[in-house]
């Protein structure tokens, strides 16, 4: 049959008709500064408006700052590759993840991030995906028994759920120990208060505003992160330099073992600690996202569900899912791929102007904010069709490989695009997979869910899904 695209009018041939899944109506016209903080103050996506998503390049002047948003593809690839090195990391980042990470890889710039990512390199020869399958494995079978065990006569909510599968996963491969049910809930807690903090402490800090405590909030809030595997890193970390320690085969022993290029030094337990809270928030927070939007997806396409059921079953038969199984569900793989397009975990990647610059005839001074937004750039008519609908397919549509190529960056791109990115792709397929061939999900009589933007891309409240036994 034929529909048609409610976003661009484009028709659509197909067994199934378009599903255009929530996102923020954008406003008609550039709001005010005044307008901009009330709805910035929650979430960065809804302060956009129309133009936004067609637009090569925008600019917004803040009572502390000038920013422009980037969509043109010829300006984003020479600002994310920079190879002028003009481009780093800009400050307001930092100081949104300083109480959460401090100086690590993922916001230190220039010599100290080349010397950074030479020290923490070796460590990601643990997250190779055949050598972590097994951790993977068994954390995914924690949860299905998990979910088994629960009350599904009624809906259950998947974001507490995908952020402990994926937290258990990224906790193994670091500490090769597996996350409790206690400490799993402590940190989606304790992220989430962060998140609800560090937002309006960052709107207020952009119009030159007392903060009001939100900012001590947050630091409170990722001080309890900290204190979850903290006692781990600080024991194992002085056993270590005791010669005291039992080496392990995981990501900790490896940073205890690296060694600075130039001056030789170990990393401090500070600096430990800073990279363990990067590599736990990157490899757990932005997996657990994606996980929780594709299961609301699946719940809105029956049709769909029974599809990829089809293809598990095809794959692996009877057979307990794996590794050499994961290969072969390219629908699965889809389906993870267009959630990372429709719902971006990181919706914004933010530089800074070093240096005076001309970029679509508008000058950049020194100082500036520059934002490159996958959230715009995968929602933009002329990257995609139909840039709103949810259609798995199109990763295997020959019209849209440019795209796929130029248009997708849910992990970066250029130099700092992020090493972990097959490891949440393995762990995303393995996980829905899993969940799709022991469950049919529906989705209840409900408003549907609205997602927010703060560090990262989240439904503003817990999705709750059926979970029906597939038999």
């Amino acid at each position: 049959m034929a529909d048609q695209c409610p976003v661009t009018g484009e028709r659509h041939d197909g067994d199934a008709p378009i599903f255009t899944p929530p996102y923020p109506v954008p406003h008609k016209s550039k709001a005010s500064l005044f307008k901009r903080f009330l709805t910035g103050w929650s979430s960065w996506i809804h302060t956009l408006f129309e133009k936004s998503y067609t637009m090569r390049m925008g600019e917004i002047r803040l009572p502390r700052l000038d920013f422009y948003i980037a969509n043109d593809l010829e300006v984003v690839d020479r600002v994310m590759d920079d190879r002028e090195k003009a481009f780093p990391k800009h400050p307001f980042l930092n100081d949104l993840l300083d109480p959460l990470i401090g100086n690590s890889v993922f916001s230190a710039n220039g010599e100290d991030w080349e010397q950074q990512r030479a020290m923490v390199n070796p460590a990601f020869a643990h997250t190779n995906l055949k050598r972590v399958y097994p951790a993977m494995q068994g954390a995914v079978d924690d949860l299905m028994a998990q979910i088994t065990a629960l009350d599904r006569s009624k809906p259950i909510g998947v974001d507490p759920l995908m952020t402990h599968v994926a937290a258990d996963i990224i906790y193994r491969t670091i500490f090769s120990v597996k996350l409790d049910g206690a400490s799993a809930d402590a940190i989606y807690r304790a992220f989430h208060r962060y998140q609800e903090n560090i937002q309006p402490g960052a709107m207020l800090r952009l119009y030159g505003l007392p903060t009001f405590g939100y900012r001590r909030r947050a630091k409170k809030a990722a001080a309890d992160i900290h204190a979850v595997f903290g006692p781990i890193v600080k024991a194992r970390h002085d056993a270590f330099h005791s010669g005291t320690g039992e080496a392990q085969k995981d990501i900790l022993q490896s940073l205890m073992e690296a060694r600075h290029p130039v001056t030789g030094a170990p990393f401090t337990y500070e600096q430990i600690m800073e990279q363990v809270s990067t590599i736990f928030l990157a490899g757990h927070e932005t997996a657990a996202s994606t996980m929780t939007w594709a299961l609301y997806l699946l719940s809105e396409c029956p049709h769909l569900q029974e599809a990829l059921a089809a293809e598990i079953e095809r794959v692996a038969g009877d057979a307990p899912l794996g590794f050499e199984h994961l290969r072969g569900l390219d629908g699965v793989r889809n389906l993870f791929k267009e959630t990372l397009r429709l719902y971006p975990p990181v919706s914004f990647f933010v530089r800074e102007i070093t240096a005076p610059t001309t970029m679509r005839d508008k000058l950049l001074q020194n100082g500036a904010m520059l934002v490159v937004s996958p959230w715009l750039i995968q929602r933009n008519r002329d990257n995609w069709k139909c840039p709103h609908a949810f259609a798995p397919d199109r990763f295997d549509d020959p019209a849209e490989a440019e795209a796929a190529k130029r248009a997708y960056m849910p992990f970066g791109k250029g130099p700092r695009i992020c090493i972990g990115a097959g490891f949440a792709q393995q762990e995303g397929i393995l996980t829905l997979a899993s969940v799709i061939h022991a469950f049919r999900l529906r989705y209840p009589d409900a408003p549907k869910p609205e997602p927010i933007s703060r560090l990262t891309l989240r439904p503003k409240h817990v999705v709750k899904l059926f979970f029906d036994d597939r038999g």
